[in-house]
């Protein structure tokens, strides 16, 4: 009952990104074309959000839901590993039509292509899990 409202909160943020049209490929795309402000206003309150976020637990002090404290280890520096997992992000954001979030949105609203997409994400998560340990 206590993961009910993980699932409520991610219904809500999929009837957010359906609503804003973030999943939408045309949109993606106008972005990448640079002809809409429309998905870096998105991106860019998201970023916003999530900068006021790590403030804020690290101001306060804040706790996890379980009460145990939050943990931000600092980056590890070096621009190529950023500059090359941008690329690689890039190039499968533009190749799919979806990041990450917006794939199961899109699954969700009857795209079923996107399962293919989906998969294909966690296997290629999966694959960097096991050459990263190596």
């Amino acid at each position: 009952m206590k993961q009910l409202r993980f699932i409520i909160a991610g219904i809500l943020f999929g009837i957010i990104m359906s609503k804003s049209e973030a999943f939408s490929w045309y949109r993606i795309q106008e972005m990448f074309r640079f002809q809409s402000f429309h998905m870096f206003g998105i991106i860019g309150v998201a970023v916003v959000m999530g900068a006021l976020g790590i403030f804020l637990i690290r101001k306060f002090n804040l706790k996890d839901f379980n009460g145990n404290e939050i943990i931000l280890p600092n980056k590890e520096g070096g621009f190529s590993r950023y500059l090359f997992g941008g690329i690689i992000f890039g190039l499968g954001w533009a190749l799919a039509g979806a990041c990450p979030g917006p794939m199961f949105v899109s699954l969700g609203a009857g795209y079923w292509s996107m399962a293919i997409v989906i998969v294909s994400a966690i296997l290629g998560t999966f694959a960097f899990g096991l050459f990263k340990q190596s």
